[in-house]
């Protein structure tokens, strides 16, 4: 068992959330989210995520600062969601690999195996390179790694629409209420 101890400039013993504080100023988030609710419904979708993400950093809060906390909190296998949670209220991060978890049993209910299959790989893709994997952008790139083109994924999907609302929805269930992850 191992323990962390930061200490102030005049060597008094500090508390990790005092140690950010003293690294990176006043730990005031702007208001961009009134509650973990609104925060929740605003990283579930890679545009809405962001527009937050460009409106922190011009708020003070830079993606490498957010970086930096994350592992500082060794929150390195959780996502930068777990980092907002943490600064703004004070929450203890979940794993990339429990959010994944959730999501898919979310999802699995009402999937073809083969588009399971593709959930499954997105979850892969999560776990191993977090939340940036997950950019709309990058859709059509993780249907040509996981089939040989996007076009293949798209059919063996059945169709656009059915590949897009899988993205958006196992993005949508990653960060379900802290309920959700009593039962793992």
């Amino acid at each position: 068992m191992t323990e962390k101890l930061f200490y102030s400039v005049d060597g008094k013993v500090m508390s990790l959330a005092e140690f950010i504080e003293s690294l990176f100023g006043h730990l005031e988030m702007p208001d961009l989210f009134k509650d973990e609710e609104q925060l929740r419904a605003i990283w579930a979708s890679p545009s809405t995520r962001r527009e937050l993400l460009k409106r922190l950093e011009e708020g003070g809060f830079a993606a490498k600062q957010l970086l930096d906390i994350q592992e500082m909190i060794e929150a390195r296998e959780s996502d930068l969601f777990d980092v907002l949670e943490y600064v703004k209220f004070n929450l203890h991060p979940i794993m990339r690999t429990s959010r994944a978890k959730v999501s898919r049993q979310t999802l699995a209910r009402n999937l073809t195996p083969q588009q399971l299959e593709f959930v499954d790989f997105l979850a892969q893709q999560y776990v191993l390179a977090g939340v940036e994997m997950l950019e709309e952008s990058k859709l059509e790139t993780l249907l040509t790694i996981k089939y040989k083109t996007a076009l293949e994924g798209v059919e063996v999907l059945g169709g656009v629409d059915v590949a897009r609302r899988l993205f958006f929805e196992f993005q949508k269930n990653l960060n379900k209420s802290r309920n959700s992850y009593s039962v793992l």
